[in-house]
């Protein structure tokens, strides 16, 4: 998969805007879809990609202020967080201020909304782009009063003087402008004059989800729409042997049976209908299947003998050194994606042409395999971002666009929506890969760390779409796409490998990545990708370390950090948590603590926790829970407490109870009873975070911070009560009582 890197192409007038942008291979696949390696042109975040300011900030003679990000809102926040920015830097209300999110026929191309990247990268970017804008208003300003520009402010949408002069933004804008690239530097609001910024604005994206609105692409219902639904193969690889369609066709309702190959769905007046259709025809296909899967009860074994690209990502020192041994294979399991609504999109064709309406994380790659598999040209279609009822990573959003798409081209002139079913979701969504992380560490009488090596295993994070053979549809149409070669993304961000190297000072340490080309289950992007295990098991074994060599697993930690900002959020957490005070607790009960800097270069984390495990039962209750963050510059502090609350609550999950289920045909995990997630009753009891906050700082991505310090420190709490350390996930109530001999 080549790498995605916006362009520019310009039209404007009177503060107006119309953009194209395309696609360039320059530099090394990451996960965002933007390039690896040195800027371009030298400029802060996403404008070294997309220099145009007005392709930023939209002003018109009226004084309308809009602002325009190729990010989407995913429920991080983003929309309140982008607007936050922009309103401090232009000097304008907050109230006052339009937004236009993902959207190929306006906004920059921005490559996915994924990574942790949206506030580093567009918000660096929409904040420069904001107070060049601001300059550039009291310049002209200036021009026309003949005054100097020190004497000029920015207050409240216009430039202000002395004198009481006042000129609005809408009187000094004009058609040439803002039609200017962006300059290196840029004369930022310092923290202390914030009046926006680190302030707990409410999010503009909650209203409409609480109380009922149109806050999904699955709640839209424009005029003349018909629904769709997709009868799915049983299994992956599985060829349709026999199709008998009569009775559908003749059902009251029903407009069109669809087929193209490997590719099935009812068309009708209703949803209701749609459903039923769809279901009366699923029991009038016949497919052929294969057994393809491994085995699911040895899943770690399955995954280390398979072929792989090995690569050293660590290496110093010399291998050895006396001392205690400690080691240990983690394996990870497939994990869904648990989207509260099922994948939803909706697609229609007119002249020739197709718009999308879509929660995809990645407008401009989803347009890209879209057109591919439509054999149009890009200008041809259309991909406009709309928010989707719960993903992190890549769900079946790409897919059922593509669904949406191929239908509509068949059915111009009306849109079609297509929503999966909670069994197709759960199916045939691209999941969090399985993995395994094994590692080796001595530990000297002294108490140092005198060996770490470790190794991990993993297929590809990064099958997103660009290339048409990501998609389902075009993988099972008549003329197919051929499948998508597996992407390993690099070092420093990494895939599989992502904190795979400790942030820990080792004298000798090597680190191992076994990349898996091939994909015995369809696998992608799921949030903190392979950061949640590898931290997991770089925590477990400093906790087993500080075991072995009577050493406190906090003083450990702080004994081999030597980045001061990775030490006070351990510190800070700790403190909060009591953790040197922490009383004696009763049988069942456990501590235990976590600590990453996710991918090494975003927020850092760590999480203190208390836990109480019935041995009988073997569930684990969450008793309280203390982290302490550090995410640079802090735009919205309750964004930021959301992030990494919300993080906590999906590690708790993933940890204690989810995992994909197959048997060597069919994957057997297709709903919430044989795929269950953690429940209200299961929510940690009392949970607060702290915000280290770093004026002036550079944005750090805190999306997928709290993942992989969550999952450790419940770990090492398990076995703090047990005295046992489990290694396989999840660590489920039967899994817990072993642990407690039961």
């Amino acid at each position: 998969m080549n790498a995605m890197l916006s362009r520019r192409a310009v039209l404007a007038g009177a503060g107006a805007l119309t953009l194209a942008f395309s696609w360039s291979a320059a530099r090394a696949q990451t996960e965002t879809g933007k390039g690896e390696g040195p800027t371009k042109r030298g400029l802060p975040g996403s404008l070294d990609d997309t220099p145009r300011l007005d392709a930023w900030i939209r002003l018109d003679a009226t004084g309308s202020v809009t602002i325009l990000t190729g990010k989407a809102e995913l429920g991080q926040g983003l929309k309140t967080a982008i607007l936050q920015i922009a309103a401090e830097e232009l000097k304008v209300p907050f109230s006052s201020l339009g937004l236009v999110t993902a959207d190929t026929g306006r906004t920059a191309d921005e490559g996915y909304t994924a990574a942790s990247h949206s506030i580093r990268d567009s918000g660096t970017a929409i904040r420069n782009a904001a107070a060049q804008v601001r300059e550039i208003l009291i310049a002209e300003a200036a021009r026309r009063l003949t005054v100097s520009p020190e004497t000029l402010r920015a207050a409240e949408g216009a430039v202000l003087g002395p004198g009481g002069v006042r000129l609005s933004y809408g009187e000094l804008v004009s058609a040439e402008l803002l039609q200017v690239e962006a300059r290196p530097t840029s004369k930022l609001t310092p923290t202390a004059d914030f009046t926006v910024m680190n302030r707990p604005v409410a999010r503009i994206d909650i209203p409409g989800k609480v109380t009922g609105g149109e806050a999904y692409v699955q709640d839209r219902r424009p005029d003349g729409m018909l629904h769709a639904r997709m009868i799915r193969p049983p299994s992956y690889d599985a060829e349709i042997a026999r199709l008998d369609a009569t009775a559908v066709e003749a059902m009251p309702g029903v407009v069109n049976v669809f087929r193209d190959r490997n590719v099935l769905a009812v068309v009708a007046d209703d949803e209701w209908t749609a459903i039923q259709a769809m279901r009366r025809l699923s029991a009038r296909v016949a497919w052929k299947e294969q057994a393809s899967l491994p085995d699911a009860a040895n899943l770690g074994d399955a995954l280390t003998v398979l072929p792989s690209r090995d690569t050293a990502i660590l290496e110093v020192g010399t291998p050895g050194g006396a001392g205690t041994v400690v080691e240990g294979r983690f394996v990870r399991p497939y994990l869904a994606h648990g989207s509260i609504g099922p994948s939803c999109a909706i697609a229609e064709a007119l002249d020739g042409e197709v718009t999308i309406w879509t929660h995809t994380q990645g407008v401009y790659p989803l347009r890209q395999a879209i057109a591919g598999m439509l054999k149009l040209p890009l200008d041809k279609v259309r991909c406009i971002h709309v928010e989707g009822a719960g993903c992190y990573g890549q769900n079946g959003a790409d897919d059922v666009g593509a669904d949406a798409a191929l239908i509509a081209m068949a059915l111009p002139g009306r849109p079609i929506r297509v929503q999966w079913m909670r069994e197709q979701e759960h199916a045939w969504e691209p999941f969090g890969p399985g993995m395994v992380a094994a590692v080796r560490a001595v530990v000297d009488g002294s108490g140092a760390v005198t060996d770490w090596h470790s190794e991990v295993w993993s297929q590809s994070h990064m099958m997103r779409p660009g290339p048409p053979g990501t998609l389902l549809a075009a993988r099972d149409k008549s003329d197919p796409a051929p499948p998508a070669p597996p992407v390993a993304l690099a070092q420093p961000e990494g895939g599989g490998d992502r904190n795979a190297i400790p942030l820990y000072h080792f004298p000798n340490a090597k680190v191992v990545h076994h990349f898996l080309p091939e994909m015995p289950l369809r696998g992608s992007s799921m949030r903190s990708l392979g950061g949640y295990l590898n931290v997991l098991a770089i925590e477990s074994t400093i906790d087993d370390l500080a075991h072995a060599s009577g050493q406190d697993p906090v003083a450990l930690r702080l004994r081999l950090l030597t980045d001061d900002r990775a030490r006070a959020v351990v510190e800070k957490a700790a403190m909060d948590f009591a953790w040197k005070a922490r009383p004696r607790l009763p049988k069942g009960g456990g501590y235990g603590f976590g600590f990453a800097r996710y991918k090494n270069l975003e927020a850092y984390c760590a999480v203190a926790l208390e836990i109480f495990v019935d041995p009988e039962a073997g569930e684990v209750r969450i008793v309280r829970v203390n982290a302490a963050t550090d995410t640079g510059e802090v735009v919205n502090p309750d964004g930021v407490r959301n992030q990494i609350e919300g993080g906590i609550i999906q590690s708790a999950s993933w940890t204690l109870f989810e995992e994909v289920t197959f048997d060597r045909k069919r994957i057997t995990s297709f709903d919430w009873s044989s795929y269950p997630i953690l429940r209200f009753s299961s929510v940690p009891e009392r949970l607060d975070v702290a915000i280290i906050d770093r004026p002036g700082a550079p944005f750090l991505g805190v999306a997928e911070a709290s993942q992989g310090p969550t999952a450790a420190a419940l770990g090492n709490a398990i076995r703090d009560a047990s005295g046992q350390r489990l290694r396989q996930l999840p660590f489920t109530p039967a899994r817990i009582r072993a642990a407690f001999g039961r």
